[in-house]
């Protein structure tokens, strides 16, 4: 056989090669390092492979340390399978149940049309509407979901905008576009949208394409529209899955790294009790807003949004475009009709939701859990609380005549959620992915193996805070372009929480930093679920996505390392090493202590 009928059989094999040689190559740990943290290390670098390349599905790699901490003597099952359920899972069930409940009567949708009949139909202004609608929906709401229901409404505006996609590609005639045409083409073939079709008929008016006016037009000027019309298409589909990314960064609940990097502070430093749901939310929704503007900034400039007729008012063929693009917005609100008592019911029971776990305690005023016994309630009991009235809450308004009226219909009463739904709903896989993290992070701890990784890290003690804060979010920021987000945070945050110990630097300092970096993977693909779903639409191009999200990664951390240094340090008292982040070493200090006496005992005798 030749190389290249290797290589294709290799690659074919490859997930199975890596399972079987990745336990025998990382063997040498295990009698080179001392026993215990060798074999946490062993644990932690095996599960970082298969999580890495997909080996395993990642929820069945996360249940790895239930067979090998037991097994390798790193610690017992009775201390591993507990961490599988903590309470910040249930933070995270509750928060996806919600959302949920908010997909299953159509609030999302009725949200992002009222957004968009208020931000205006010119080309800039409606990419803004799209991310601050996919940004807000995606603080609730999965960034999968939201990205697969925006996607379609914005096919749909487009349609209206600048007619048939396939027509406005043959009118550009460059080289460069035709081939875009046939790979697009293909991508189309292979992997359109199925919800697209349905979502234009349901947005689909009358009224004229504009066809006939580019008949007036010179060639040269058909074309040039053409390509100003494809940039503008791109632009939206490609501001979508960013927002969303950026979205899920404002709430604790949005994506899972930020729940990873709380249930870790819980384990590493109990007595850590500066980051919850309203002070997060305090410190990363300026942020997040801050990032939206300069990532609309950048994305309306380099597709076409941002020109003279974004302030002036010009008519033009375009502007005869924008009237029908308003009207199908406009018309697709009305076929909602009023808000109904559903609808109603879930508004309140989401602000409900939003309220009380914002003022539980936002930590820079007097919260509701005052008026309990302290440190009994918790995010997590909150939002518990909220979730379990929707599954009996009824759906339609009750009356008092139908118990009076003989014939009316004795159907049961639909509540607003039900089980089998939110079943459905919510991604078990991710919840196990989690626990995986949390039961990592509790074996590096009960191991050693975290402080004995910070005692490795002391050269990185010269490197300037505020630089280290720039470092490790860019750094991690394009790890996650070719990992899942989640993984990699559960792999690096103990290392950095190590890293701040050593260096006598506030942990949360560079943990807050790391843990957003994790969401801002912008570059590929492959590197988050929305971007893959964008792609997927067959209009964008991997270049489309590198030259856009490399700006985007700067931007990220220069933002970051902006709100960490002025909000930040006032909010969490970055500026000084606190007593909650002594006890990491509490067991290396015991041990030297112990040590200490022993040879002193020696000595004497």
């Amino acid at each position: 056989m030749n190389v290249s009928t290797v290589s294709k059989k290799l690659w074919c094999a490859h997930k199975q090669l890596v399972i079987l040689l990745t336990p025998l190559l990382l063997l040498p740990l295990l009698f080179t390092l001392p026993e215990k943290e060798g074999k946490c290390l062993y644990v932690v670098l095996l599960m970082a492979i298969f999580w890495c390349t997909e080996a395993l599905p990642l929820a069945v790699t996360a249940m790895l340390p239930v067979c090998l901490f037991p097994t390798l003597g790193i610690l017992p099952s009775k201390k591993v399978c507990p961490q599988y359920f903590l309470e910040t899972n249930f933070l995270f069930l509750s928060g996806l149940v919600m959302a949920s409940s908010i997909e299953e009567w159509g609030l999302h949708r009725r949200i992002a049309l009222k957004v968009l009949t208020i931000v205006g139909v010119k080309p800039a202004w409606l990419i803004m509407g799209m991310m601050l609608t996919s940004a807000f929906l995606s603080m609730w709401l999965s960034n999968t979901a939201t990205t697969a229901m925006m996607l379609p409404i914005a096919n749909a505006i487009l349609e209206s905008l600048f007619g048939d996609l396939e027509t406005l590609k043959k009118k550009c005639k460059s080289p460069e576009e035709t081939e875009g045409d046939i790979l697009n083409g293909h991508s189309v073939k292979l992997h359109s949208l199925p919800s697209v079709p349905s979502e234009k008929q349901i947005l689909s008016i009358d009224g004229p394409d504009g066809t006939e006016q580019t008949d007036l037009l010179t060639a040269e000027e058909i074309q040039s529209e053409a390509q100003y019309q494809l940039k503008v298409w791109k632009g939206f589909l490609i501001c979508i899955p960013y927002a969303a990314s950026i979205g899920g960064t404002a709430t604790l609940t949005g994506t899972a790294p930020n729940l990873i990097l709380i249930g870790q502070l819980k384990s590493y430093f109990p007595e850590c009790d500066l980051i919850n749901f309203g002070s997060w939310f305090a410190f990363a929704f300026p942020l997040m807003l801050l990032f939206l503007v300069l990532g609309w900034l950048w994305i309306s400039f380099l597709y076409g949004g941002l020109n003279t007729r974004l302030c002036l008012k010009k008519h033009d063929r375009r502007a005869d475009a924008e009237v029908r693009a308003r009207a199908l917005i406009e018309e697709d609100y009305r076929k909602l009709g009023p808000i109904n008592f559903a609808e109603g019911a879930i508004s309140f029971f989401f602000v409900l939701f939003a309220v009380l776990l914002f003022t539980r305690d936002p930590k820079f005023v007097t919260g509701w859990s005052v008026f309990f016994k302290k440190g009994y309630v918790s995010d997590a009991v909150t939002g518990v609380i909220v979730v379990s009235i929707l599954f009996f809450f009824p759906s339609q308004k009750p009356s008092l005549s139908w118990w009076f009226d003989p014939k009316a219909s004795n159907t049961p009463y639909v509540p607003l959620l039900s089980w089998k739904k939110a079943q459905d709903s919510v991604p078990w896989n991710i919840i196990l992915l989690l626990g995986g993290g949390f039961a990592m992070a509790k074996g590096c701890e009960e191991s050693g193996l975290a402080s004995w990784m910070g005692g490795h890290l002391q050269p990185l003690a010269e490197v300037p805070p505020a630089a280290a804060v720039m470092l490790i979010t860019a750094f991690l920021a394009c790890f996650t372009e070719f990992a899942s987000n989640t993984a990699t945070i559960i792999i690096f945050l103990p290392v950095i929480a190590e890293l701040a110990n050593h260096v006598s630097v506030n942990p949360l300092y560079f943990m807050i930093p790391a843990t957003i970096g994790c969401s801002y993977a912008f570059m590929l693909p492959v590197s988050t679920p929305p971007n893959s779903i964008a792609f997927a639409s067959g209009h964008l191009m991997v270049t489309d996505m590198v030259k856009t999200g490399f700006v985007m990664n700067i931007l990220g951390v220069l933002s970051v390392s902006l709100a960490m240094n002025t909000w930040g340090v006032a909010m969490f008292n970055l500026n000084t090493y606190p007593e909650w982040a002594h006890p990491l070493n509490k067991s290396a200090v015991l041990t030297g202590v112990h040590l200490s006496s022993v040879q002193l005992l020696n000595t004497t005798h």
